[in-house]
């Protein structure tokens, strides 16, 4: 009783905060964690529980979503197919001990990127430009293989990336995260799945908890008024969450 009451408060916070600003894996992870789900078993179904999110978010944005100047839609498309993969198969081949200890230090380069991301993507947009189709193709790999493999941070990693190829209309930009958020987690929880590392029962209540939280998220986000304020705490929540991490 206790574990499901943490999955579904756990789940409603993660919804909520990702429809408002973003961070639910630093609330979803941990939980899973601490009712007793192995560390990359809880990774894998923390990215199902968030993917019913992302395709909702996608559809939402789905008349923003174009690409502009740099790689292709379709090339940007393929790439989140292959990070994702690649991503959730080096996950597959991480032995248990070695990612319980990395968990502390993905938790806080998330929370860094959580941070520091909405100041990096204006300063992105400001200077304009963008990188050539190879380097920019090789970038979006890197930000897609690292969502394949731990999804926390990734979508304010991947609107800065987009800022770095050249992309400059920020509807635009949160239109295309989504799209890609939702195929490469697709692709991840799809290898996860075969490998046999979701945790089914506990996916239902935790996913359903996030719908929930996301759909009430939604419609508070329209009276948050100090959406830094909102940052601050999420950022002190994903560094209490690395802490203990650290501290296990």
């Amino acid at each position: 009783m206790l574990s499901t009451t943490v999955l579904i408060l756990a789940g409603l916070g993660a919804g909520a905060l990702n429809a408002v600003a973003g961070g639910g894996t630093f609330l979803s992870f941990p939980a899973l964690v601490w009712i007793g789900v192995p560390p990359v078993m809880a990774n894998a179904t923390a990215t199902l529980a968030a993917l019913p999110g992302y395709i909702g978010s996608a559809l939402a944005f789905r008349r923003d979503i174009r690409t502009g100047e740099g790689p292709g839609l379709r090339a940007i498309l393929a790439v989140a197919v292959l990070g994702g993969f690649l991503g959730a198969a080096l996950l597959l081949v991480t032995p248990q001990e070695v990612f319980s200890g990395v968990v502390p230090w993905l938790l806080l380069f998330a929370t860094a990127a959580f941070a520091a991301g909405p100041l990096l993507v204006k300063r992105l947009m400001r200077r304009g430009g963008g990188l050539s189709r190879g380097p920019a193709l090789a970038l979006l790999l890197a930000v897609a293989i690292y969502g394949g493999y731990f999804n926390g941070g990734l979508g304010i990693m991947l609107l800065a990336a987009f800022g770095v190829v050249g992309l400059s209309d920020l509807h635009a930009m949160n239109g295309l995260k989504n799209l890609v958020s939702a195929i490469l987690s697709l692709v991840s929880v799809t290898t996860y799945a075969a490998a046999g590392l979701i945790d089914w029962e506990r996916a239902v209540i935790l996913g359903l908890a996030c719908a929930a939280g996301g759909y009430l998220g939604a419609k508070a986000a329209r009276r948050i008024t100090n959406m830094a304020a909102l940052r601050v705490f999420i950022t002190l929540v994903g560094l209490c969450m690395a802490a203990a991490f650290f501290a296990l």
